[in-house]
């Protein structure tokens, strides 16, 4: 046995062995012996503290619990790290709030450059009205302006940032993006999902430099939250892919690269990929080739997911945003690639097609090249009862992100009405075998693991609102929770040998909480902090 360089005791440990598939219950153990990055054992203090040498580091955890290292399955890195230098709106409490917020980092701001926030939820306001380029023009006609909603599926710009584009009333929509006009069918600053390149096309992109100093400057902020590893959704998409994914690799050369990445492969890059032979899994312990995402559909909160009933305040179904048939070629080419992959789907209807390529290819195809690394969707955010059962006979990951379910309620009531009892399923996922990945597609929603857990168990939001829970049928166990963001990222990436719980041999990831969650009132869940995170036997935070 290689000799311990740390030894954590006297504390409560959810080893999440793999006898426990469903880390059902807390083990006897209180003490784990860490070296050469790997837990070496896992016992009670005197056991674990007799392997000790006169270089071990001891650490008395006092009692707390300790948990295996939180990871978050959807997660966009990049957007994220290079989003913490941006105008923060998540908070905004009505367009006025958005307004005030605007005219100040515009005074702030040198002329001509560009302001970009992100975070904004009009359902959250007192007037839930969508902003448009009027509401902005006035605060900031001097600047580019491009605040994204929450969900990144839609923005709203002003008029310098039109002009900066070139978009006019004559501007056709792109493929999969619409552009909103007013009666006199000029542009009303708002447009959804691809529209929005048009606007990113032309905004200057950070060097290789600032978004390798954003992302060491983001590592820190996600340890203090528990996080020892992402799923990045960003990965190696479009004009910002290239920057992020030499920012890693310079990142990872230098031995700074302080998160398990799990990089996802944007489906453009298909052809790609499989013409450079790389296959999903490809990498170390740091930075590994992941999924090749497809999106199915848009959001449901710019109402262009995917619906097979109408929205309630539009009349109208959404929008596929890749043909089924492009889907289902590009899962059959990947497969034989051996390449896994990941699509994006929100709407019932999006959800029900993709079930069906998936069956036709489990069909057509039924031995994997991919087989350790399970495909998956992500979101799931709406599905009918039979489409789950459908989905559970597949064995795809449902890769679905928790504080969602709370964040959207006012959205999938405004949207959908009583149609919102198939938003959101995890008990009824969950009990009929479909394997779940937590995650929290930030920025889009904040990371804290803690939050999602809280969400996941009591299906409500911080402030206890809705009492008794939005569809309480639907809340998991602690146990359940806490594992959709250990072992759940771990099967979903084919990495179960090696993460997701506090096993001898095992990558040594491990986070510790200032209370314990198993035993606190649900409500308390979500004002946990961390006190310490583990990263390959390293103390990376303490509290």
């Amino acid at each position: 046995m290689h000799i311990p360089s740390l030894i954590l005791y006297n504390g409560r440990l959810l080893t999440q062995d793999s006898d426990f598939p469903h880390g059902c219950r807390l083990s006897a153990a209180t003490a784990v012996a860490i070296g050469d990055g790997r837990f070496l054992a896992v016992g009670d203090d005197a056991e674990v503290r007799a392997l000790a040498r006169p270089h071990t580091r001891l650490i008395d955890l006092g009692g707390r619990l300790a948990l295996p290292g939180l990871t978050d399955a959807h997660f966009h890195f990049y957007e994220w790290a290079l989003g913490l230098r941006h105008l923060p709106l998540a908070d905004t409490t009505s367009l006025s709030d958005l307004r005030q917020r605007l005219a100040q980092r515009a005074s702030e701001t040198p002329p001509g450059h560009w302001i970009l926030g992100q975070g904004w939820n009009e359902t959250r306001w007192p007037d839930p009205r969508i902003p448009t380029r009027a509401d902005l023009d006035d605060v900031a006609p001097a600047y580019p302006v491009i605040l994204w909603r929450s969900d990144m599926h839609l923005a709203v710009v002003n008029s310098r940032a039109l002009q900066e584009a070139g978009i006019t009333g004559d501007t056709p929509d792109p493929p999969q993006g619409v552009i909103d006009r007013d009666e006199s069918g000029q542009p009303t600053g708002v447009l959804r999902e691809l529209a929005i390149t048009l606007i990113r096309d032309v905004i200057p992109s950070p060097t290789e430099e600032e978004t390798v100093e954003a992302m060491r400057e983001g590592f820190p902020l996600l340890h203090r939250l528990g996080l020892t590893g992402v799923h990045d959704y960003r990965g190696m998409s479009g004009a910002e892919g290239q920057p992020a994914f030499r920012a890693y690799q310079r990142l990872r050369a230098a031995g700074d690269l302080a998160l398990r990445l799990w990089m996802l492969v944007p489906g453009e890059r298909l052809n790609e990929a499989i013409a450079l032979g790389l296959r999903t899994g490809f990498g170390d312990d740091y930075l590994r080739v992941g999924h090749v995402k497809f999106f199915a559909d848009g959001g449901q909160g710019a109402r262009t997911a995917w619906m097979l009933d109408p929205y309630e305040d539009t009349g109208e179904c959404g929008m596929p945003l890749t043909p089924m048939a492009e889907i289902a070629d590009a899962v059959r080419r990947a497969d034989q690639a051996g390449l896994a992959v990941a699509v994006h789907a929100i709407g019932d209807r999006a959800n029900r097609e993709l079930i069906t390529v998936f069956e036709q290819h489990a069909t057509r195809h039924v031995t994997r090249s991919t087989q350790h690394v399970p495909h998956r969707i992500e979101h799931v955010q709406m599905i009918r009862p039979d489409d789950v059962a459908r989905l559970a006979r597949l064995g795809i990951v449902a890769s679905v992100q928790p504080i969602h379910a709370t964040d959207d309620i006012p959205m999938i009531e405004q949207s959908v009405g009583p149609r919102g009892c198939f938003a959101y399923p995890f008990r009824d996922m969950l009990d009929a075998g479909v394997p779940l990945a937590f995650g929290s597609d930030a920025p889009v929603a904040d990371p804290n693991p803690l939050w999602g857990i809280h969400a996941a168990v009591t299906r409500q939001r911080r402030d206890g609102s809705p009492p008794g829970g939005w569809y309480p049928a639907q809340r998991l166990t602690v146990a359940e929770a806490v594992w959709g963001f250990t072992m759940g990222p771990a099967q979903a990436s084919g990495r179960e040998a090696e993460l997701g719980s506090i096993t001898p041999g095992k990558l040594a990831d491990l986070v510790v909480l200032d209370r314990d969650i198993f035993t606190v009132e649900p409500m308390e869940i979500a004002q946990t902090q961390v006190a310490m995170t583990v990263l390959s036997g390293r103390v990376v935070y303490q509290q």
